[in-house]
């Protein structure tokens, strides 16, 4: 063998030159795609040759027919291949025909995405969640939701599966090489483009003619215009009447003119009326005076109240409060049923608003006014108890459909309210007097001892320091419970003032039943309020010794400090004078 050794010769020189422009024109580099020529097939692989490899890469002839590229399967034809590895651990070339063409694919898909553009794709079958599409020209596979195949709920797709059609890629997970796309956006851009074309032929205040009842819904009809689009008519744009539900006025396939009264160029909607096109009945609301009577018409009755019509159109709420003067919380579906014709006042016309209130009450003599006119304040009546809960009775008075407010603290002057309230019951039958009338609050106050005589009158010609004697009732911690002689008030002695000398001043001392001095602390007639002292009255009682016995001497035998420190007092004043 020939040894060159001699780098400088013209041959080295051109042999090197051909060595670098072949070198140059294949750059082999793992991960890229490269073109392979098929050299060999047989059963089971298929040989590719790729210049600059130093051996003929092999491909499992399976994978090539998977992606589609059975066709291809033929010596001198070239393919599309990844280079994995120019050399694994044992010397071979690793390739991936459908790596390859899945990378190819997907820089396809991203430069579309990218753009904005649509793609061609085939279902090729159904999944879970929705379909798998084909990419027609790459042959990749992507992901279509069930929601993003119609722009209407299909329940067969089945004519879908296998045909070309256009999809819009609307997700692209560059991590995981996965891809999302949708036919319903090109299907409904689609109808966008012709709907737009279609609603530019209208304008507003345009009357459309023999509009066919689709459909309707608790908010409003749908109508079909020309078997081109929908358009809707809201609950309150059918009738100057109050409408519950569009099926009470229309059937479906009827034919209705209707008005356009918007249009929608965003939202692609056309909002229409039909009572637009008679003439508006408020503008005959001239002919009705506030504080009048009218008949109306019960035409839809709720929990709050009824809505009448004084007119076909002219429609008005009745609410639940001017139902009655005595019932409240009334249910209206208990007095009236729909088509009633009532007789109600006028209360209220707001041009504005266009709103118009009634009462019914006003028809009605109002009780509270009767009552007052015959029963005043201050007036006995009989009544029967209705009602009563842990503070109140409520009293039905007399053949009058009102029932009286009798507080507990009314019951009686001297039993406690508590223990008053559960001597009555339901059906008891009472004579009472009438003290407030509110007629527009609807309320009456009522009392019971009120017709008894005032034991607090006992207190009447007393006054403040004067001595009274009572009984003592019962102690406890807090004092004495007495009655004064002659009167059936129950007063409290306080502990603190049950004796000057606190050791005295025991409750425990007394246990009932004894006769006692005290002395009036405080008197109000007016509040109705007494205090009773016995540590008062002895100092009354002491003061008065010294005004007898001014003798020093004598108020030091006395077992009160109270009254030496006042005879000592008076000794001094003496002496400086």
């Amino acid at each position: 063998m020939e040894i060159y050794k001699d780098l400088s010769s013209p041959a080295t020189k051109q042999f090197k030159e051909l060595l670098n422009s072949q070198l140059s024109k294949t750059k082999i580099e793992e991960g890229k795609i490269i073109e392979g020529k098929i050299t060999k097939i047989t059963n089971k692989y298929v040989f590719l040759f790729i210049p600059g490899l130093k051996s003929e890469p092999v491909i499992d002839i399976n994978e090539i027919k998977m992606i589609g590229m059975k066709d291809k399967i033929v010596e001198g034809e070239t393919i599309p291949v990844l280079l994995e590895k120019i050399e694994d651990r044992n010397g071979e070339v690793i390739v991936s025909a459908q790596k390859a063409q899945k990378i190819k694919g997907w820089n396809q898909l991203v430069k579309c995405y990218e753009n904005n553009e649509l793609i061609n794709g085939k279902i090729t079958q159904k999944t879970k969640g929705g379909v798998i599409v084909e990419h027609v020209e790459t042959g990749s596979l992507m992901f279509c939701p069930g929601s993003q195949i119609s722009d209407k709920p299909i329940k067969n797709i089945d004519h879908l599966i296998g045909v070309e059609q256009k999809f819009a890629l609307i997700k692209l997970d560059m991590v995981r090489g996965n891809s999302v796309v949708s036919r319903r956006q090109v299907v409904s851009s689609n109808k966008k483009e012709d709907k737009v074309k279609i609603i530019e032929k209208f304008k507003v205040g345009d009357i459309i003619k023999d509009a066919v009842v689709k459909g309707y819904s608790s908010f409003g009809c749908f109508f079909e215009v020309n078997n081109e689009i929908d358009v809707l008519v809201h609950l309150q744009e059918i009738s100057y009447s109050r409408v519950n539900h569009p099926d009470e006025i229309f059937n479906i396939g009827e034919k209705h003119d209707l008005k356009i009264i918007s249009i929608d160029m965003e939202k692609l909607q056309i909002g229409c009326s039909i009572k637009q096109l008679s003439p508006d009945p408020f503008e005959h609301i001239s002919n009705y005076e506030i504080g009048k009577p009218y008949k109306v018409k019960v035409v839809k009755i709720t929990d709050y109240g009824c809505f009448c019509e004084l007119e076909a159109g002219l429609s008005t709420l009745l609410h639940s409060s001017e139902i009655s003067w005595t019932k409240k919380n009334i249910s209206p579906k208990k007095l009236f049923k729909i088509g009633d014709q009532i007789d109600c006042v006028i209360t209220e016309i707001d041009k504005e608003k266009r709103r118009v209130a009634i009462s019914h009450k006003l028809t009605i003599e109002n009780p509270y006014k009767t009552l007052e006119d015959n029963f005043p304040v201050g007036s006995e009546i009989n009544g029967v108890v209705s009602n009563l809960n842990e503070y109140a009775l409520y009293v039905k008075l007399d053949d009058f459909d009102i029932d009286g407010f009798l507080h507990s603290n009314d019951l009686s002057y001297s039993g406690k309210p508590e223990e008053e309230l559960n001597k009555y019951k339901k059906g008891d039958k009472l004579k009472v007097k009438i003290l407030e009338i509110k007629n527009n609050e609807q309320k009456v106050r009522v009392g019971l001892k009120q017709l008894q005589k005032d034991p607090f009158e006992w207190f009447k010609d007393k006054k403040i320091n004067d001595a009274i004697t009572v009984k003592v009732t019962s102690s406890d911690n807090k004092g004495l419970m007495v009655k004064p002689e002659g009167c059936e008030i129950e007063l409290l002695i306080k502990k603190s003032q049950i004796a000057m000398n606190s050791a005295d001043a025991r409750p425990s001392r007394f246990v009932g039943g004894e006769r006692i001095d005290a002395a009036i602390a405080d008197l109000n007639l007016d509040k109705r309020k007494v205090s009773l002292s016995i540590k008062l009255l002895e100092e009354l009682q002491n003061k008065e010794a010294v005004s007898k016995f001014s003798s020093p001497l004598s108020g030091k035998n006395l077992p009160f400090s109270s009254l030496s420190e006042k005879l000592d007092d008076i000794k001094k004043k003496k002496e400086s004078e």
